[in-house]
């Protein structure tokens, strides 16, 4: 039998969870809701690696019909979160090999993108980031690691976007469910062990503006490598402690 992390509270055949954030799934289908509370509780290790679920218990604790249970396992199968069986999804879950390589796809991706933004116009881009930095900004002065995280993924979406390059947008649609993830957890841990780290993530972004603004290859490189290697490095100890990913796992907003 599973042990829950969080409170489930059913309300009007609802259930609210607090591993994923609930004011991002108030628009949410029930499914859809399912997809990002078991990723996130897989990612999380709530769920272990090695643990069966079945489509009716899942349909009964989330107080659901099979199928969009079955669409869920389907599309965390295809995340390779888990693999069907015959008596159920065994899960994988992720190793810090899995996180490295996440990593160095979302490397890959910005990579490409930033060379482009070498030779293309961005003013606009540079607008929209500045806002978005604003409001990281005002994230970390709350303690809203939550906020700070959402901001963190749309600030690196609006640079991939920015191109307009459909198959990178594609390869980043598939990367983002667990890398939010990724980055809830990592943010949550920082804001609760190394809070003061918010002021260097702060400034490799603002190195980032200032590269794309100043179309400095080597400015950029300097700033992508720094924000990437850096960040994720502050992190390592996250996914070996159980500890550490125990309380970033039930941070509350």
């Amino acid at each position: 039998m599973l042990v829950y992390l969080y409170t489930a509270i059913q309300e009007e055949g609802e259930i609210m969870k607090r591993f994923y954030p609930q004011n991002r799934l108030t628009e949410s289908s029930m499914g859809e809701r399912v997809i990002a509370d078991l990723r996130m509780r897989i990612i999380s290790q709530d769920i272990n690696e090695g643990a069966i679920l079945s489509e009716n218990k899942l349909s009964q604790e989330y107080n659901m019909s099979r199928s969009p249970i079955r669409d869920a396992l389907k599309l965390l199968e295809k995340e390779g979160l888990v693999q069907q069986k015959r008596m159920g999804a065994n899960v994988i879950g992720i190793s810090e090999q899995d996180i490295d390589e996440i990593y160095d796809i979302r490397l890959i991706i910005e990579s490409f993108v930033f060379k482009r933004l070498l030779k293309s116009e961005t003013a606009s881009l540079i607008n929209q980031l500045n806002k978005i930095l604003e409001m990281m900004k005002i994230a970390v002065k709350y303690n809203d690691a939550d906020e700070f995280s959402f901001r963190d993924i749309e600030f690196h979406e609006k640079i991939i976007t920015s191109i307009h390059h459909r198959h990178i947008e594609i390869l980043w649609s598939n990367l983002r469910p667990i890398m939010e993830c990724l980055v809830l957890l990592s943010m949550r841990h920082r804001m609760e062990e190394n809070k003061e780290d918010f002021d260097r993530v702060i400034q490799n972004h603002e190195l980032l503006i200032q590269a794309i603004e100043n179309k400095d290859e080597r400015l950029v490189d300097e700033a992508f490598y720094k924000n990437f290697n850096d960040v994720h490095k502050q992190s390592d100890d996250l996914w070996s402690n159980p500890i550490f990913l125990k309380r970033a796992s039930m941070y509350h907003e």
